[in-house]
């Protein structure tokens, strides 16, 4: 093939581009090492092109060019996503977002100084577990209340204030693996405690439990299996059962919830899910859950339970590693106000997301198809299921209608549609199942319709 010379002599020097108006508008908002090494990959790039037969771009194109790779360098890794995947906490996505308040509550708080270990009426340094102990208290029924960063942490600190050294008795069939590989016993034995199994994988009775007390033995530990379920022939021992033993042996019970719930599931159309509170009032000395699942706020391991028990948690040394800092303290007392306030399906985005009405989802699907289908593209309306995810209720589901665009009827293919959508300025995640790509406005926040809408027009019309 036979270059045209002429094209590479039309390409302008790096000081031409880097003195035009838009080059020194570049230079001031990205500096003037990052500009010229943009333009360079910019005129690079040129060159190639013309050497693969192309020609000369204008001026304007390379510097759009390099700017458009400063943009890309300069955005942000952790961003927002529209969740149209119909999975309501998606770990992958963040789990549970915030609501309203609670961003206001953050920005508030960390705009400037706060009172996190401060006492302003008595002007001496306070804790910053004050913010929502007595709101925990008031929720639950505790006696007291502490707060980590997550809920492995809170098991991993209250096992090893509890039972350092000592034994601690779990059913075989409660020995879980959380998300990313991490598993339960490997988080006990990093307590330093030793980890006694008793029963089977399916049934673990209170004789059991009873049969491998020893005079080492410290704690009773129930994990509920809140991201899998066993079914059939299965049989398990209750947190009341487990108290009664531990009381008449001088042991102490703990109650790792998992993903924590304060709200009764039933209501929803969900399984039942065993809450703090009726966890509390059977006996347990020590309960456990997480703040981003089911209670709908930030990532936290909110700890409840007896008053001396707490007051132990507080003092160990490992308190201060795992501790919960400002800005997720904002996020989780204003959270708690709107369980306080009775508002929690209204206000909180999971619970509005798990009480929003099948006819109300129906008629959001509609409008999109509605939409879409005037201007001659191919997609439908169809039933289906929203999943709780996060590790939480496993296998109940909730039923929605989603939009559907069929491989069939389309020019581009469902994985194309997909990765577009996910470049899309701000990526919108779905779910391609049997040749159909699906779309659930149950996990679209409402004020998300218009760029759903936006996107697939660009992206299905193209």
């Amino acid at each position: 093939m036979t270059l045209d010379q002429n094209q590479f002599r039309l390409l302008p020097s790096v000081d031409e581009l880097l003195h035009t108006p838009q080059g020194e508008a570049m230079t001031l908002t990205f500096s003037h090492a990052l500009t010229v090494s943009a333009l360079r990959l910019s005129v690079s790039q040129a060159r190639d092109a013309i050497r693969a037969g192309g020609t000369c771009p204008s001026l304007e194109s390379l510097l759009a060019a390099a700017e458009l790779s400063l943009k890309q360098q300069f955005h942000p890794q952790l961003r927002p996503v529209i969740n149209a995947t119909g999975v309501i906490i998606n770990t992958n996505l963040g789990r549970a977002p915030l609501s309203q308040a609670a961003l206001l509550a953050v920005q508030q708080v960390s705009s400037g100084y706060s009172n996190l270990e401060y006492d302003v009426e008595l002007g001496t340094r306070g804790s910053r577990h004050v913010h929502v102990g007595a709101l925990l208290r008031e929720l639950t029924g505790a006696e007291a209340a502490l707060v980590t960063n997550n809920n492995a942490a809170a098991v991993l600190l209250g096992l090893s204030a509890l039972a350092l050294g000592r034994e601690v008795v779990i059913s075989r069939g409660q020995l879980v693996e959380i998300g990313g590989g991490f598993r339960v016993p490997d988080v006990m034995r990093q307590s330093g405690c030793q980890l006694v199994e008793v029963g089977t994988t399916n049934r673990t009775r209170i004789a059991d439990y009873v049969s491998a007390i020893t005079e080492r033995t410290a704690v009773l530990l129930a994990v509920h299996p809140s991201n899998f379920l066993i079914t059939g022939f299965t049989e398990s021992t209750s947190i009341a059962a487990l108290a009664e033993v531990a009381q008449e042996r001088g042991l102490l019970v703990m109650d790792d919830l998992g993903s924590g719930c304060l709200l009764e599931c039933e209501k929803y159309g969900l399984a039942h899910e065993p809450t703090p509170q009726e966890s509390l009032a059977a006996g347990a000395d020590l309960v456990c859950f997480s703040g981003d699942k089911l209670l709908g706020g930030p990532q936290a391991g909110i700890l409840l339970g007896k008053a001396e028990v707490i007051a132990r948690l507080a003092k160990h040394p490992l308190m201060r590693a795992v501790r919960i800092d400002k800005m997720t303290l904002a996020a989780l007392e204003t959270t708690l106000r709107h369980y306080q306030r009775g508002e929690a399906e209204t206000q909180i985005p999971v619970w509005r997301m798990i009480a929003a009405r099948p006819e109300k989802i129906a008629r959001r699907a509609a409008d999109w198809a509605h939409q879409l289908t005037a201007l001659g593209l191919a997609v439908h309306t169809q039933p289906g299921q929203s999943t709780i995810g996060g590790g939480s209720l496993p296998g109940e589901t909730l039923p929605t209608t989603l939009l559907a665009l069929d491989a069939t009827s389309l020019s581009l293919s469902l994985e194309t549609i997909s990765q577009r959508l996910r470049s899309h300025s701000t990526p919108i995640i779905t779910r391609i199942s049997r040749d159909t790509l699906y779309l659930d406005p149950r996990t679209v926040l409402e004020e998300q319709d218009t760029e759903i809408i936006a996107a697939l027009l660009v992206i299905l019309a193209a």
